[in-house]
């Protein structure tokens, strides 16, 4: 393989296993009925007239596996960020001592279960769908080189080498769903 070709699969590589690396970060973010502080990552709380995340502003903890623990660094945000996770629809109910926030991280119904897997399954295809354009890309990358002297055979080869990395990165993201899957089933 010529070098630029090489460029192009590795770069590719690089691409999907980030893209990979997000889809599973997201599917961190969906509570499975334990509890995590990757559930309030996408909390925003005002701060000083700017939307912040809510781990920028303060430190979250889960001391059991049914609760969470927010300490925020400046005490004055303990009822903004109250605020912000009952805003988040996140379905928690926030409670304050002055000092803390905690949250009780109530047991999963089986609609709520079906509806979070719904929701992994679709992270799934947003992944699933980065990939692909990540493919199309990497083709279209490979075309160019061709037109600009890259044999025939290398470029198939090429395009070969690009389909086997997409369809391992796709086994991967099924893989990941399925766990997620069966995480939020299990009661």
């Amino acid at each position: 393989m010529s070098t630029s070709l090489q460029e192009i699969i590795t770069g590719l590589k690089e691409s999907l296993e980030k893209n990979l690396d997000h889809t599973r970060s997201e599917f961190a973010r969906l509570r499975a009925g334990k509890a995590s502080p990757d559930m309030l990552a996408s909390v925003m709380v005002e701060y000083y007239g700017a939307m912040t995340p809510l781990p920028q502003l303060a430190n979250v903890n889960t001391p059991d596996a049914r609760s969470l623990v927010i300490q925020p660094w400046d005490k004055s945000l303990i009822r903004p960020i109250e605020t912000a996770i009952i805003n988040s629809n996140l379905g928690f109910a926030p409670s304050n001592d002055g000092e803390t926030i905690r949250i009780s991280v109530p047991p999963l119904t089986e609609d709520r279960r079906k509806d979070l897997v719904k929701k992994s399954r679709e992270e799934a295809e947003h992944g699933k769908v980065g990939i692909r354009n990540l493919r199309k890309e990497a083709n279209e990358k490979i075309k160019k080189l061709q037109k600009d002297g890259l044999s025939e055979d290398e470029a198939k080869a090429g395009e070969d080498e690009v389909q086997k990395l997409v369809d391992s990165y796709i086994r991967k993201t099924d893989e990941a769903f399925a766990a997620k899957e069966k995480e939020i089933m299990t009661v």
